[in-house]
């Protein structure tokens, strides 16, 4: 192996995958330790920058690799240091676009492992960075973070990279830890949705004063009595504080 081979083997390449194989990002238990999300229909880093900023500020993960894929797409290839799952590793790079890229459409965004790995699993990804592209004459290759701005809506290579540079920006990248995994999984899953409040309960009203004759059968003899009190008593309610002191008022009495 050379040193890029060795680079691309440390980043993504699952323990059961031969190192020389140009494809082989799925290892025998169908686990995989590189993810891709890519950006095309045009390619725009303006939108996918977000993305590679926000898992090391929100994540606190490694920078991710940047690529352009010698077509029509810029990439970011997550490593991780443990394989994972295809549909965990799909969880994630869905979450990834809820999060920073809800306004994008989702044919434009090409994810590896795609929605569909739980199913149907994926096939094997393109032959590994750099590669020449057959259709475009152009080439793969992995950049550095201050260069897909350059490329505008062409990301592509008319000529072939060199092997050391290449292996010299892997070299700078670091795999996400198992733990760096777990706590990013759970701030990726999908928000569950707010219960629905209970009705605010209704304070009791206290009992409303009766200005019937039963009322008088108490301790109320005095009618005059009964009316001042229910004015004077904070308890009752205003409408029925007020009608007692027109009652008392219709009939000559006084207020004091």
């Amino acid at each position: 192996m050379d040193r890029l081979q060795t680079q691309y083997q440390r980043l993504y390449l699952p323990p059961t995958a031969e190192a020389g194989d140009a494809s082989g990002l799925i290892g025998a238990d169908g686990r995989v330790r590189a993810l891709v999300l890519a950006l095309r229909g045009p390619a725009d880093w303006e939108l996918l920058a977000p993305v590679w900023r926000g898992v090391q500020a929100d994540l606190a993960w490694p920078a991710p690799a940047i690529a352009v894929n010698g077509v029509d797409a810029f990439e970011l290839w997550f490593s991780l240091a443990e394989p994972v799952p295809l549909a965990e590793a799909s969880a994630f790079l869905q979450g990834l676009c809820r999060r920073y890229l809800a306004e994008v459409a989702p044919a434009r965004l090409p994810l590896w492992p795609g929605p569909d790995a739980a199913t149907t699993p994926p096939q094997p990804h393109t032959a590994r960075i750099p590669a020449l592209n057959p259709d475009t004459g152009c080439w793969s290759a992995f950049v550095a973070p201050d260069l897909p701005a350059v490329f505008g809506e062409d990301p592509s290579l008319d000529f072939q990279p060199g092997k050391d540079a290449q292996a010299e920006l892997l070299s700078r990248l670091n795999s996400v830890t198992p733990a760096e995994w777990q706590a990013a999984m759970v701030q990726l899953q999908p928000a569950a949705a707010a219960p629905v409040p209970a009705p605010a309960a209704v304070p009791a009203q206290p009992p409303a004063a009766s200005t019937s004759h039963s009322a008088l059968n108490g301790p109320y003899q005095d009618p005059r009595r009964f009316l001042l009190d229910v004015m004077n008593d904070a308890t009752v309610a205003l409408a029925l504080r007020i009608d007692a002191a027109k009652a008392l008022l219709a009939n000559g009495g006084t207020t004091d």
